[in-house]
This record gives C-alpha cells, sequence and structure tokens, in this order.
C-alpha cells in the first residue's frame, strides 16, 4: 500500500481492526440485539419520492468508475460529488460525467481525493441522495453507516460488510434513519437469472427443494496489483481468513428464487469446509522474489470452500468459493425443483416429461438453440423492457446498467428497491459464518435473524413489469 492508502484505511472508524477482523465470525447463534429507539422496518419501505437523484460516489477505480459513469447516463440523476483516494481517477470519471450530461447535467462535480477523511467531507457539505460505495471490503460498512448518518441513502458493493456486528449495525442504522442500504447484487439482474426467477414465481419447476451457487474466478493476477488496485487490499484476505469471502454472486439469485428472507422461508443454519490451501503460496513463490511481502505471508484460506445452508422449511443451497484454481469460471446457478431443474454454466433446462420441442425427458437436458422457445415464452418482463438498452450501456453484460436503472427507477417512483437491507446481511453472513464454521471444523452455525421476525410479513420480490 502507499502511504495515502495505508493512512485511508488506518485513519477510517475501523481502526484498530485492520485485517486482524478475526474472529470477525462473532458466533451468531447468541446475538440478537434490539434496537433501542422506535425503528421502521425496511422490508417493504419505500423512501419518499425523488424528481431528480443527486448521486455521490466513493471509490471510482475498477468498479465504482463503471457505477458513476452509468449511473450518469440515466434520465433523472445529477454526479454531484466523486470522492478517490487518486486524483487522476477522480478527474478521469467526473470528466466522462460531465460530457455524458452534454451540458445540461453533471456539470457541477465536486472532487474530494487524496484526504483519508475526504469522503466524510463530502457526506457533510454536499448531502447527496445517495451514495454508491466501491472502496475494499474493510470499508464498506463505516462508509455505509455514516452515509445513512448523514441522511443519504447507501448502495454497497459486495459484500456488504466483513462482521455480523457490522451487518447489525447497518440494519440499526437503517432502521432509525429509514434511508436505504443495499448491497448492489449485479448478478440478479443477469438475463439467465431473471429468467428462471419468472419460471420459479410461475411453478414452472414445482415446488423448490434445492439449489447450488458458486463464485469460481480464478484471480491469481491480482496479487501483481502490489501498491494500487484491488490486489493490493485483497490479497492478504486470503492470507488472513479461511472460509467463503465471497458468496453473494451465486447466491443472490437463489435466495430470490427461493424467496428467502421475504415471507416464504428464511436462512437458518450454516456449515462449511475448505480445502488446503496451496496455490497461493505457489504463485507467490513462482512469480515474487524470496523478500516480496506475499512471500512473507501464510495463505492459509483454502483454495475451494464448500458451505451448505439449510432453510427454515428444511431446504438445502450449496455456496462454493474459489479465486485461487485454474479452472473456468461459473456461478453454478442451480435451482431444482419437484418438476425440474434450471441450471446454468453452460444453460440448461431439465422438466419432468420433457422440454417442448427439445427433450422427451427429464434425463436430458435442453440447452442452446433449444431453449429459444422457453425464452419466448418466460422472458422476465423487466429484460423484455431493458435488456437491449442495457446491453448498450454495459457491465457485465447489461447487468450493471440494469441494477443501477432500476435503484434509479425505485428512488424516483418511491417503490421499494428490489434488494432490501435484510437481504444484503443474509447473503454477505455466509462470508463471517463460514469462516466460524470452518474454524469449528464443519460446526453448524445459527444465521441471525437481521429482520427480527419480520421476514415472515415480506412480500416476495415482485416480477417488475
Amino acid at each position: 500500500m502507499n502511504s495515502n492508502r495505508r493512512d485511508f484505511i488506518k485513519n477510517s472508524s475501523i481502526a484498530g481492526a485492520g485485517l486482524a477482523f478475526l474472529p470477525n465470525f462473532l458466533n451468531a447463534s447468541n446475538f440478537n440485539p434490539s434496537p433501542g429507539f422506535a425503528a421502521t422496518y425496511m422490508g417493504d419501505y419505500a423512501a419518499p419520492k425523488l424528481d431528480t437523484v443527486r448521486c455521490a460516489f466513493i471509490g471510482v477505480g475498477a468498479r465504482g468508475s463503471g457505477h458513476a459513469t452509468r449511473t450518469a447516463n440515466i434520465e433523472g440523476t445529477e454526479v454531484v460529488a466523486i470522492c478517490d483516494l487518486f486524483e487522476n481517477n477522480a478527474t478521469k470519471v467526473s470528466g466522462k460525467c460531465k460530457e455524458i450530461g452534454k451540458g445540461q447535467r453533471h456539470n457541477d462535480i465536486t472532487l474530494y481525493t487524496g484526504g483519508e477523511n475526504d469522503w466524510k467531507k463530502m457526506l457533510k457539505k454536499e448531502k447527496p441522495d445517495v451514495v454508491f460505495i466501491a472502496t475494499p471490503w474493510e470499508l464498506h460498512a463505516p462508509m455505509a453507516i455514516e452515509a445513512m448518518k448523514k441522511e443519504s441513502h447507501a448502495c454497497v458493493e459486495v459484500p456488504l460488510a466483513l462482521t455480523i456486528q457490522e451487518m447489525w449495525d447497518i440494519v440499526d442504522t437503517s432502521e432509525k434513519t429509514q434511508k436505504h442500504c443495499m448491497m448492489m447484487e449485479n448478478v440478479n439482474y443477469g438475463r439467465d437469472e431473471l429468467l428462471y426467477l419468472n419460471m420459479c414465481r410461475k411453478g414452472v419447476i414445482g415446488e423448490l427443494l434445492h439449489g447450488e451457487s458458486a463464485y469460481i474466478h480464478e484471480l491469481r493476477g491480482q496479487m501483481n496489483e502490489v501498491d494500487r488496485g484491488t490486489g493490493s487490499w485483497r490479497t492478504p484476505h486470503y492470507a488472513n481468513r479461511d472460509g467463503n469471502l465471497y458468496p453473494t454472486h451465486g447466491l443472490g439469485p437463489v435466495a430470490q428464487y427461493m424467496n428467502l428472507g421475504r415471507g416464504d422461508d428464511n436462512f437458518e443454519r450454516i456449515v462449511s469446509m475448505s480445502s488446503p490451501g496451496k496455490g497461493r503460496n505457489l504463485y507467490a513463490k513462482k512469480n515474487f522474489p524470496a523478500d516480496h511481502k506475499w512471500n512473507q505471508m501464510d495463505f492459509k484460506g483454502g483454495d475451494m470452500n464448500t458451505s451448505i445452508i439449510k432453510t427454515t422449511l428444511g431446504r438445502t443451497v450449496m455456496v462454493q468459493w474459489d479465486e485461487t484454481s485454474p479452472r473456468p469460471y461459473s456461478r453454478h446457478n442451480l435451482i431444482q425443483g419437484t418438476k425440474g431443474t434450471l441450471t446454468g454454466f453452460p444453460t440448461r433446462i431439465s422438466l419432468e416429461g420433457g422440454v417442448e420441442g427439445a427433450t422427451k425427458s427429464h434425463h436430458k437436458y435442453a440447452q442452446g438453440d433449444q431453449l429459444a422457445a422457453i425464452y419466448e415464452k418466460y422472458e422476465h418482463p423487466l429484460y423484455k423492457r431493458l435488456g437491449e438498452i442495457s446491453k448498450k450501456n454495459g457491465g457485465h453484460g447489461g447487468m450493471d446498467y440494469m441494477m443501477s436503472y432500476r435503484i434509479i427507477e425505485c428512488l424516483r417512483n418511491r417503490e421499494p428497491l428490489d434488494q432490501n437491507v435484510y437481504e444484503g446481511c443474509f447473503w454477505s453472513a455466509v462470508g463471517p459464518l463460514s469462516e466460524a464454521s470452518v474454524d469449528e471444523h464443519g460446526s453448524s452455525q445459527k444465521f441471525p435473524d437481521f429482520t427480527r421476525g419480520n421476514w415472515k410479513n415480506t412480500n416476495p420480490l415482485g416480477i417488475v413489469e
């Protein structure tokens, strides 16, 4: 880390925690605090309508720059401020936003750069309607909490937080301030994920029994970002933590298929085990000098982590994570019901009695061109409406733009966001709970109920027309 980033982290509100957040896996079994104030349940909450959404951005590097420029492209937005440790990042993104606005919008963007507490100055002075946070993981929670306290909605990159305590603090702050805190799980807006959500809602595969999800993405090359970039802050996590560090890309869609935390069912328990940690130690030894700081670390985190979640109704979800092994990318994305199975990577569908016009039984998947009729019949209405414009504006095939569009649309139309604060906490809680389970040789860990029982009365995510 350069001195700016080191000071930024040292002087942030998590000073003293750093990467020594083990044990960040506070055992949730006996941890269920109650707020000391009259709280507003945020499960179906719709914030007061905003005709123009004034947007600010903290962190405009690899992810945040895309959030800023895509949001600037959405009608009804005004980019008012950008904060980044590196002035060149902020200047570059500000210029792009102004160009997108074509002299009609985004003309008065204030930059906050270099100082470790500039993001706090920005929140206090600019008072944006919504703040997009794309910073190192350990800064997500303190920045989101401060944003809500300063009367801004917070949209946060994944994971929402690192510890169970942070998640409760986020929930309490959101309920007290009546400000949204949404974890930006973009994969929920993928075409196939939306297709499967629609098919599940229509009962095509019957009663849902089991799901499988993953984030398998070989990212050892990020270790070459030593002083600046994602690898500079992410690499130490692999050395200091052992569990599923990045569960939400695969889990988010499966959780919404099953309505977990939304009326039908909820997260109950998790067990987790890791393979040996070999790949990053070998990569460091091969690619860096013996005295390099990466070779002074013991990357103890298992190359592959496998976790199994048991829900309140007894359904199961497998969640895997591997950012080290040399294998193709996969999020797995499987949902199994009493009448069939929908799965991904590649996209395949099996239905009892066969898929009409493609297969004659459930013993063979329909895939590729055989799925044309399925897309025609069950394409999600949101994808029908926004699919083409989303692909044009980009971000992982358009899912990023669609997510940003929906955030702005909901805030302008006084609608609940597609992902509430509790979902962000439930999905992110797999991180610290899996670490606790691995540390205790696969012992079962109980999920906290971040809704305090209100999930039973929360509406399932609607099929947005």
